[in-house]
């Protein structure tokens, strides 16, 4: 039987757009907030379903996600990714994880 290639992890940058639940851990008066979120997966859907997975785990209520690329797409697109957010793309690599990097909260 033949052995099924495992297909490289990548990390995957990620704006997550979230609304208003009980328990989602948001400022109070807010209206939502923009997440900034480095994902790992072996493609940007997976990638996107996991983060949305893991963020309705954690009573956050994902409604839009954009996404930006891995690493070497932001570098081809003139992105500069200072060593802080390298090394957050690189924990996400290693521990195949989710990793918020910064909550923006929507106010009206």
């Amino acid at each position: 039987m033949a052995e099924k290639q495992k297909r490289a992890q990548k990390v995957y940058t990620l704006l997550v757009e979230v609304g208003r639940k009980d328990g989602d851990g948001l400022p109070k008066g807010s209206t939502g907030a923009g997440l900034l979120c480095y994902a790992s997966g072996v493609d940007e859907a997976e990638a996107v379903r996991e983060t949305v997975a893991i963020l309705k785990q954690a009573d956050m209520a994902p409604l839009d996600v954009t996404g930006y690329g891995t690493l070497e797409e932001r570098l081809e697109q003139g992105d500069e990714i200072d060593p802080a957010e390298r090394k957050l793309m690189q924990r996400a690599l290693d521990e195949n994880a989710v990793i918020v990097a910064q909550m923006t909260p929507f106010d009206d």
